[in-house]
């Protein structure tokens, strides 16, 4: 299922330029982290899921990269920007080598289910 995205074609051509490099940097810097590492979990403070993401992961063994962006009141244009890149509403994100598994609970359903095993991100 594809989700919906504004084709290009209607964004007027004087505002494309703003509209592609809108917080580009904190997507490339989670994009990098996920080229450099097997399990990635983006969240932000004062928030309890991805405090249940870490421990789900350090419960099975599995090493991850944390990223925290802010907590709710500080940082959220910015962490709108990764939401928008995404399209998943919440933190976490949780990325397993290089795709978007969801959130906590996403998580903790794979490793329930084997999917994700202790000592290895498939």
């Amino acid at each position: 299922m594809a989700r919906p995205i504004l084709e290009e074609s209607r964004i007027h051509p004087a505002i494309r330029d703003k509209v592609a490099g809108h917080r580009t940097d904190i997507v490339q810097e989670v994009e990098a982290a996920i080229a450099a590492n097997d399990i990635v979990v983006v969240g932000m403070g004062q928030n309890p899921f991805p405090r249940r993401a870490r421990r789900a992961l350090d419960h099975v063994g599995l090493p991850y990269k944390y990223m925290e962006y802010g907590s709710y009141i500080k940082d959220w244009r910015r962490r709108n920007a990764l939401k928008m890149w995404t399209g998943w509403p919440t933190f976490p994100m949780v990325f397993v080598k290089g795709v978007l598994i969801g959130g906590a609970e996403d998580l903790e359903k794979l490793i329930e289910s084997g999917e994700l095993k202790q000592g290895e991100a498939k």
